[in-house]
């Protein structure tokens, strides 16, 4: 490879990707440098046990179809398909009860039934009125997601959505805690525990100030549900790869970038391979991994020590997100009421919001949740290549854990343990699933750290709350994707505006500014 490029990539994650194909493809020399054997970061898969393809991150991709980037790159010419979730999510039957699944559909029509039939055609008009209240504001805020983070920007966004209410009026709806949404639609508890679970898959608890917005996002899930990408998540990282190379770009697996170094009009990126350390000039740098990580390699590069200091005390990792459980099994969960075939999204197995606030409390003490809180998925029923015949590839992520366990025990002792617990909640859901279970592979808060890079195990990077978002993702100074006084590199990933999930709008983002920066006008606005 040629030690001169016009972009140098940090990290193969699927923003890094995005920039890095949108550069390439405008004629750019693009090197993407990976310290993974598998690219891809949060967004691969691999086979964790002979047959089964097994995501490491992410599974189901919610945002990223709302973008328009796959077709901008046009990823399905390279391999990329998608296969609707549809049912979107389920909530399935409480342990002990009658009532009932709640089962969201793309089809509104057919979802009202489903919550009429399982909490009342009250909460069913309810939900009605909600999904027609936050769609345009959901549309709004992928709008948001898709730009720079300016006041400008946003105002022309969300603007739109105020109608003829006051200012008022709107920042309170979008400011307002996703219980406060809840508490203003619906008076029943199951219907709310699940919404709220959904929303809660963005990190924060639903009680926070801010949150309305992430369960608001549900209603968006009518126009076009989650999808899955045919084979794993990995998917998709192998389309962009395929569109990256064939523009002339190229991805170095096992290739850590160590340092970053701004030398005259261009950088010097040192990279560690198999033959040794190297330098590669580059003229713009595309920073993909975690912040804080960028902020390391800067350091190392001789970067303002005292500013960087002052950057690390202010960006909020966080205690912790979850763990998950990769699972090999002879049969799907056995939930009453919601087949195989039902389950091609996300299954919400609370019925109360106090379950998950319980869980939360636990997790911000640094203990494991007394009772914890699980989202099951078994994409194999959807995607059958995944798993071997009459086999089944499911994943359980457990909501909330902490990344610094409390009393002394590591995640090395405890980890097993843990994911008893896990599989014997999902057994009160669904009973018999444990005597399924014939491979397991667990991924504490401290292995997502060690295997995908996502510092003290947080699969956002950064917190995704009110005070962290937006104009102030990661902190003020580093909203715009830029670091002062340092020309030519961009930042990408979730650590940046709009945050974490697979949606790559940071990557694209970040390739706007490169372009600027390397004299190329490009034909869309930061």
């Amino acid at each position: 490879m040629s030690p001169e490029v016009d972009v140098a990539v940090v990290g193969s994650g699927h923003n890094a990707l995005v920039g890095a194909a949108y550069l390439a493809a405008q004629g750019r020399s693009v090197a993407v440098f990976e310290a993974d054997t598998v690219p891809g970061g949060a967004v691969s898969t691999v086979e964790r046990f002979p047959g089964y393809r097994v995501d490491r991150g992410s599974s189901a991709h919610l945002m990223f179809r709302h973008t328009g980037i796959a077709e901008e790159l046009d990823l399905a010419a390279h391999g990329l398909r998608y296969l609707d979730c549809d049912p979107w999510a389920f909530a399935p039957t409480p342990p002990g009860t009658q009532a009932p699944p709640i089962v969201f559909r793309r089809d509104l029509d057919a979802t009202t039934e489903s919550v009429a039939a399982a909490c009342g055609v009250r909460e069913a008009a309810a939900y009605r009125r909600f999904v027609a209240d936050w769609t345009p504001r959901a549309k709004a805020t992928m709008t948001a997601f898709g730009s720079s983070p300016t006041a400008p920007r946003l105002g022309r966004a969300f603007w739109p959505t105020k109608g003829r209410g006051s200012l008022t009026q709107m920042s309170r709806t979008y400011l307002a805690s996703g219980d406060q949404l809840l508490d203003e639609y619906f008076d029943d508890e199951r219907l709310k525990a699940a919404l709220a679970w959904f929303g809660a898959q963005s990190g924060p608890a639903m009680s926070e100030p801010g949150t309305a917005p992430m369960i608001g996002f549900a209603a968006l899930m009518h126009t076009l549900p989650p999808g899955r990408a045919v084979g794993g998540s990995g998917a998709l990282t192998a389309a962009l790869i395929s569109r990256l190379t064939s523009d002339g770009g190229a991805v170095e697996l096992g290739t850590p970038v160590t340092e970053l170094r701004r030398s005259g009009r261009e950088w010097e990126v040192t990279v560690a391979g198999p033959d040794g350390a190297r330098t590669v000039r580059a003229r713009t740098v595309l920073a993909g991994c975690h912040v804080l990580t960028t902020l390391d390699l800067l350091a190392r590069g001789g970067y303002d020590a005292a500013r960087i200091a002052a950057w690390r005390r202010s960006i909020q990792v966080g205690p912790g997100v979850g763990m998950v459980l990769r699972l090999g099994t002879t049969a799907p969960p056995a939930f009453d009421g919601v087949p195989l075939a039902e389950q091609s999204g996300l299954g919400l197995l609370t019925a109360d919001r106090g379950h998950l606030a319980r869980a939360r409390g636990d997790m911000l003490a640094g203990e494991a949740p007394r009772r914890p809180a699980v989202l099951a998925m078994t994409f194999s029923g959807l995607d059958p290549s995944i798993a071997p015949a009459g086999r089944h590839n499911t994943t359980l992520w457990a909501q909330w854990y902490p990344y610094a366990l409390g009393g002394g025990d590591g995640w090395a002792a405890a980890a097993e343990a843990e994911a008893d617990r896990i599989v014997a909640e999902t057994q009160r859901w669904a009973p018999g699933f444990a005597d399924t279970v014939e491979h397991r592979y667990v991924q504490t808060p401290a292995s997502l750290e060690s295997e995908l890079g996502l510092r003290g195990g947080n699969v956002m990077h950064v917190e995704m709350a009110l005070h962290n978002m937006l104009l102030f993702r990661p902190v003020p100074e580093l909203a715009g994707g830029r670091v002062p006084d340092a020309p030519g590199l961009a930042l990408a990933g979730a650590s940046m505006h709009p945050g974490g999930g697979v949606n790559g709008s940071s990557g694209r983002i970040a390739a706007r500014l490169l372009a600027r920066d390397l004299g190329h006008l490009a034909r869309w606005r930061p």
